[in-house]
């Protein structure tokens, strides 16, 4: 089956649904990402709001303190190892590195189905103040 996720990835959709079913958009209602797996069990992702602003100042070294938290809130990394667990239908990705401090040294669970071309990863249920929220992110096969 790891070879199934073998390749590079580019994400068409991704929303959080809430225990009380209310759908969120994360990084906005269209964005862009694009998830690697290798052959040799290294993966790496990234995802942002495809309309994320820029620094009025033109660069990061001018960036102000609220565009440098707007800009960290609309934008995820990770990379690591991976591997897949067919029994339990899910690969785990083992954070070697991320954009967010907490998630270095975690593993990152995530239940699969392929259908086509396409990779729909789940997140199990995560809390989120009096209720929990599930991922959904699905994933195009890229072609160049």
């Amino acid at each position: 089956m790891k070879e199934k996720f073998v390749g590079t990835w580019r994400l068409t959709d991704y929303e959080y649904r809430r225990s009380d079913g209310e759908r969120l958009w994360p990084f906005g209602q269209s964005p862009v990402g694009v998830i690697v797996y290798t052959g040799e069990g290294f993966m790496s992702v990234q995802i942002m709001d495809s309309e994320r602003p820029i620094f009025v100042g033109g660069n990061r070294w001018s960036a102000t303190l609220a565009e440098m938290a707007a800009a960290f809130e609309s934008y995820l990394a990770y990379f690591g190892s991976y591997e897949v667990n067919c029994g339990e239908g899910c690969v785990t990705h083992h954070i070697q590195g991320s954009l967010f401090p907490e998630y270095t040294g975690t593993d990152q669970i995530r239940y699969f189905e392929f259908e086509g071309d396409r990779l729909t990863l789940r997140t199990p249920p995560l809390p989120a103040g009096d209720q929990t929220i599930t991922g959904r992110l699905v994933w195009e096969r890229a072609t160049v």
